[in-house]
């Protein structure tokens, strides 16, 4: 039997419970393939799932092995898989994890081609974080040009894509972002960037001045009541975080959007990526072996953009 690392929990908890062990190498299965990963990514939700707290509308059998994005290369092909060969290059959102691991069995119809222009193991960081802000911004937020809209959080994983796809649409992109990212922030487009850390966003911009909201980080009662105000009578605000409701009376569409797979929508953003419209912005690579302490320094507020796992670096 072939053996591989990776990187699996047995019980829900913090950090520690992540074990990075010898475990069988998977073999494909009927519309599958076999994907030699080049890198995983990290997802702030990946921490939510490892704690439990996402136990009651997203089970998974335990032991689990975590990462849900996957970029990597084709070595075996299961019965019934026309659409790729071994050698192909590929990346999916894999929605019950495994690609945590140096190899990692995956259905081919969440897979698409990888961008050309761009190494691969940075590709990962392209299928959850990307999915969500292409929903969020076109199909929930529907962005379109000339609007203003603030991107509240634009700083993480999500943000980036976020706020290059808001850009692309052709609106005006207002953006909050700590100091560590605000330069980040501007290279992907955003035209004002607001610190929270420094000043309230009510007086930076003003009640009913923005046509669109997307939120992409939690919020207290407080401040999700503060941002909705900014909102003008018409507009749209949509989170994928806490959900934010508008005043009764005040005439906004509110959304409290899931993210969902859509392998159209994802190579459409391989497109983009390849055409040099969307960036792919890698701000840490860690090993296999670094994902507790990445977790950690998430749960801690401590890091930014998206972050790559390379199963295969020791």
């Amino acid at each position: 039997m072939t053996m591989m690392k990776s990187a699996r929990i047995h019980a829900y908890g913090d950090a520690s419970v992540i074990r990075y062990e010898n475990v069988p190498r998977p073999r494909p299965a009927h519309g599958e393939v076999l994907v030699r990963v080049a890198a995983t990514s990290f997802n702030p939700s990946e921490a939510a799932l490892r704690a439990g707290l996402l136990r009651t509308f997203l089970p998974v059998d335990l032991p689990h092995t975590l990462g849900w994005d996957v970029a990597g290369t084709v070595t075996e092909v299961g019965p019934g898989v026309e659409r790729f060969t071994v050698g192909d290059r590929v990346i999916g959102r894999l929605d019950g994890g495994g690609a945590a691991a140096e190899y990692v069995r995956a259905p081919v119809a969440v897979l698409v081609g990888a961008p050309e222009s761009i190494p691969l193991a940075n590709a990962a960081a392209l299928p959850v974080a990307g999915l969500t802000a292409w929903q969020a911004v076109f199909e929930h937020g529907r962005v379109a040009a000339g609007q203003r809209v603030l991107i509240n959080g634009a700083g993480g994983g999500v943000g980036g894509f976020v706020t290059q796809l808001a850009k692309y649409a052709g609106a005006q992109v207002i953006a909050t972002a700590g100091a560590r990212s605000a330069e980040a922030v501007r290279r992907q487009g955003a035209d004002h960037v607001v610190d929270y850390t420094a000043v309230p966003l009510g007086a930076a911009l003003g009640d009913g001045q923005v046509d669109t909201l997307l939120n992409l980080v939690p919020l207290s009662p407080p401040d999700a009541a503060a941002l909705a105000r900014l909102v003008r009578p018409g507009g749209r605000i949509v989170s994928i975080a806490t959900p934010i409701e508008p005043r009764p009376d005040a005439g906004v569409t509110a959304l409290h959007m899931v993210t969902r797979n859509d392998v159209a929508q994802l190579t459409a953003l391989v497109e983009l990526v390849d055409a040099g419209t969307v960036t792919v912005d890698i701000s840490q690579s860690h090993p296999l072996t670094a994902l507790p302490d990445v977790h950690r320094l998430s749960e801690a507020g401590r890091t930014r953009g998206k972050i790559i796992i390379l199963p295969h670096q020791h």
